[in-house]
């Protein structure tokens, strides 16, 4: 490659990550990671959207107090989660791998290995991060309606559906484990409290 190819691609690099404002969605599309071009209210984008609000969330959970291990778990799915982003950007690919959701499977199994058998439903909140984790999977949750929505449509990989799917299931211990590392118990709904 000579010089100047070089430099013409770090320029070109430079210029896409520099370049915020380029107007080409003033007119309701967006451009997918394959160069077509689709309507800013379409499923593909609805889905992409809530995956990086979920990003987003998880972002805001990491800026708690928290112990190290989840620390790292969440910074490793934050990665995950541009991955497959990153999937839904290119139609009919598939770039979720079956080792990530093994990994948010063994963390479920780490992670809930120490908590009390679950007897009742449990209310979101307690401390902080707890609630913010809570919040994180509800909007795991909204982001796999998406998926689902998606794949009805357009198919996804058996990996990405089954990501976001463990993912929530992680963010609910994740919840748990947080009120009691900041020592508070399960905060537990009572049925029928305010009904007399």
């Amino acid at each position: 490659m000579s010089t100047d190819t070089t430099q013409q691609e770090t320029e070109r690099k430079g210029n896409r990550l520099s370049k915020i404002v380029t107007r080409t969605g003033d007119a309701g599309t967006t451009g997918l990671g394959d160069g077509s071009r689709t309507t800013k209210d379409s499923l593909r984008i609805d889905a992409i959207g809530e995956v990086d609000e979920l990003n987003c969330t998880i972002g805001l959970l990491l800026c708690e107090d928290l112990p190290e291990a989840v620390r790292a778990a969440l910074f490793d799915i934050q990665h995950d989660l541009f991955d497959l982003g990153g999937e839904l950007c290119l139609p009919g690919m598939a770039v979720m791998k079956d080792t990530q959701v093994g990994r948010l499977e063994e963390l479920v199994e780490t992670f809930n290995a120490d908590l009390p058998m679950l007897k009742e439903f449990i209310l979101p909140g307690g401390t902080r991060p707890a609630a913010v984790a809570h919040l994180c999977r509800t909007v795991a949750r909204r982001a796999e309606r998406a998926m689902v929505r998606l794949n009805t449509e357009e198919p996804l990989s058996d990996a990405a559906r089954r990501y976001i799917n463990r993912l929530s299931d992680l963010l609910f211990i994740l919840g748990r484990l947080l009120n009691r590392a900041g020592g508070r118990g399960d905060v537990l709904w009572q049925k029928g409290k305010n009904a007399a």
